[in-house]
């Protein structure tokens, strides 16, 4: 069973749980293979919460974004979660097969296609709502309550200072002022 985990405010004692942490393994000392864990062990949650629906977290994503946005086409809602295009067309082709999205020819453009939520897709996000919300829940669930929104902003402020690296950036609305 793992140790518990608590976080001394003081700069002194954050160090040294970090060190016990390097201890135990050095790769608890990489930001890169936390994240990568952390990911991993919330597709396992995910999953398991979400398992009568058979929808996988990406494909969540996508439903999520159109249900926001209700029409999009493939580029942009690509960039609405940050995936590539080519990924984003396989998973929308998986998800129209099952009747939960629909595509269309944009008309200012025939090569562009349209995608929006059908009726089934926008009822099984709202019926996938709870369950979700239980595996974002369990995610965090060792972390204080008190501390879960600023792991939260943290993890927030990472991906929008990093946002432009790699292939396909996050769409950001402009920071509220």
């Amino acid at each position: 069973m793992p140790t518990e985990l608590k976080i001394s405010q003081s700069k002194a004692g954050i160090k040294a749980q970090l060190r016990a942490a390097h201890d135990r393994s050095v790769l608890l000392s990489r930001p890169g293979f936390l994240m990568r864990r952390l990911h991993q062990l919330h597709c396992a949650l995910f999953l398991e919460e979400t398992r009568e629906f058979n929808i996988t977290p990406v494909q969540y994503s996508l439903l999520t974004a159109l249900a926001e946005t209700a029409e999009l086409d493939q580029k942009s809602l690509a960039h609405e979660i940050g995936l590539e295009r080519t990924t984003v067309a396989e998973v929308v082709l998986r998800l129209q097969s099952r009747g939960l999205l629909e595509r269309r020819e944009n008309p200012d453009d025939a090569r562009v296609k349209l995608v929006r939520l059908t009726r089934k897709g926008r009822n099984l996000v709202e019926k996938m709502a709870p369950a979700v919300q239980r595996a974002h829940d369990r995610t965090v669930s060792q972390i204080p309550k008190e501390e879960c929104d600023l792991f939260l902003l943290q993890l927030i402020r990472l991906v929008e200072a990093n946002n432009d690296i790699g292939n396909v950036p996050f769409r950001l609305q402009d920071k509220p002022r």
